[in-house]
């Protein structure tokens, strides 16, 4: 293409320098106005300056970029360190090893953080190495940033408010992450147990609806004796109520923590009194009774806690497993299986075959508790590699916890809501079911023996034939003690042996 003779690049150039130069002159100041210099013993590093976390928060998500779950995923464990920090600051004043200045800005962070602020600006991932130091630094950093505002300075200017010096007197990682982490799984765990006594509840009120509902009971899938539903919702009741026993059991072993112990449990860098001050701070703002572990260099290492939490929790998981499983099975059907029950209708079951219903509350707990399995394994693991003072994975203990006793919760509101309190019996079909089965063959046995009793349950299953009508037409008992023995109510319960003519 031949260039027009009029053509000029004159006013190709102050278009020039008004789309390129000029901001290129002019990005100086306003690129420094939106980062600050931070510096630790590794060097400087710029930091973005709307961030309230700091140098050694960015420095880990340099070197962990997993881009699985945040902090921020985790409200508990955020609010729980900063209950921790919040009675560090004021155990330390009380033993006057920090000023009141100081205090009052670490709290008024600490405050805002527990009502739900700040929360964004934890930002580390939850897999870690260290033990848990990125975490406990993002929290020292994003407290002592806030603090620095409240005082009336700038982010980053922490020689009025250090995250180390202050935020961090008197601790450790080592001692303020376990801490924070048990804190954290007992907040969500007395959720979790709410919800938990919520299902026990409405297996309760099942337990009640259904008490006068005969159907056959089955041991290994095969017919046994009559049973009230009742009984077994009141058995799927007390399961749920025994998992919660040993919840509880876990959670007051969780009540002993290392706090203070700082880096192996000596207390170094701490001042005498502090653990026990410190403790006794945290359990007045939390209202758990959290108490001094008895050694704490041992408690420093030692991850029994929380193998007997992820084992709760498991056990826990397979008892409303046990439960779905038995109310899969139990309406399963409509036409050709048990349909002893109805399960609410919640959903088109299939993509493909029309009027196809599934169990899809029951089908989900189980996997919920499938992974509880999976956790308690982690942990297990984990937990083994505990080296001499410290246990250096403990990040993965804790994530794995924290998503346990979340799980844990919904699992249990979710079967509660969406499936148990709309639970229908199938009457009909559940008394049909009992009178047509072998299994009453059972309630002969103290009047006729195991021998002649095996025989009609033999011959009814060949004929097809009543075993009411077996042994009447034998004459081995009474019209009158038939009516009796194998009348559905008298077998649910222990009784009075009739006589046999």
């Amino acid at each position: 293409m031949r260039p027009n003779k009029e053509f000029s690049i004159d006013w190709l150039l102050p278009a020039f320098a008004l789309l390129c130069v000029t901001p290129l002159l002019n990005s100086g100041p306003s690129m420094a106005a939106d980062t600050r210099t931070e510096h630790d013993s590794l060097g400087d590093l710029e930091i973005p300056n709307n961030a309230y976390y700091g140098v050694q928060t960015s420095r880990a998500l340099q070197n962990f970029p997993f881009d699985t779950e945040t902090l921020q995923h985790f409200p508990n464990f955020i609010n729980a360190y900063a209950y921790v920090k919040k009675a560090a600051a004021l155990a330390n004043n009380e033993l006057g090893v920090l000023p009141k200045d100081k205090m009052d800005a670490i709290i008024a962070a600490c405050d805002e953080v527990i009502s739900g602020k700040l929360h964004d600006q934890f930002v580390e991932d939850m897999f870690q190495g260290g033990a848990g130091t990125s975490t406990n630094m993002n929290v020292n950093e994003v407290i002592a940033n806030r603090g620095l505002e409240t005082m009336g300075h700038a982010k980053g200017e922490y020689k009025f408010l250090h995250p180390n010096d202050d935020v961090n007197m008197s601790q450790s990682t080592n001692d303020t992450y376990p801490t924070a982490a048990k804190l954290a799984i007992v907040m969500g765990l007395k959720e979790a147990l709410h919800n938990m006594d919520q299902l026990k509840s409405a297996l309760e009120a099942k337990a009640e609806e259904f008490k006068d509902v005969i159907k056959m009971g089955r041991t290994e899938m095969q017919d046994a004796v009559p049973v009230t539903l009742g009984q077994e919702f009141s058995g799927f009741a007390d399961t749920i109520n025994e998992a919660m026993n040993q919840l509880g059991q876990a959670r007051d072993a969780f009540m002993k923590v290392n706090l203070g112990g700082t880096a192996i449990g000596t207390g170094i860098n701490s001042p005498p009194g502090y653990s026990a001050l410190a403790i006794k701070k945290l359990g007045e703002l939390t209202g758990f009774p959290f108490v001094p572990a008895h050694d704490l260099v041992g408690a420093s290492s030692d991850c029994a806690s929380y193998i007997q939490m992820s084992g709760a929790m498991k056990r826990a998981g397979i008892a409303i497993s046990k439960l779905s499983n038995d109310l899969r099975l139990m309406s399963s059907g409509p036409r050709t299986g048990l349909y002893e029950i109805k399960l609410p209708a919640l959903q088109p079951g299939s993509s493909i075959m029309p009027g196809k219903v599934n169990p899809v509350i029951p089908e989900v707990v189980s996997s919920i508790v499938y992974q509880l399995a999976g956790f308690d394994t982690t942990v297990t693991m984990a937990a083994e590699l505990s080296s001499l003072e410290l246990n250096p994975v403990e990040c993965i203990i804790v994530y794995d916890e924290l998503q346990g006793v979340s799980l844990l919760d919904k699992a249990c509101q979710v079967l509660t809501e969406r499936c148990v309190t709309g639970i229908q019996a199938n009457k009909d079909r559940d008394a049909n079911m009992v009178k047509s089965s072998i299994g009453l063959v059972t309630a002969l046995n103290p009047v006729l023996g195991y021998e002649k009793s095996a025989a009609i349950a033999k011959e009814a299953l060949q004929t097809g034939r009543p075993v009411y009508d077996l042994v009447l037409e034998k004459g081995w008992l009474s019209k009158e003690a038939l009516d009796t023995l194998l009348r559905p109510e008298n077998m649910t319960q222990p009784r009075e042996w009739p006589a046999n003519k």
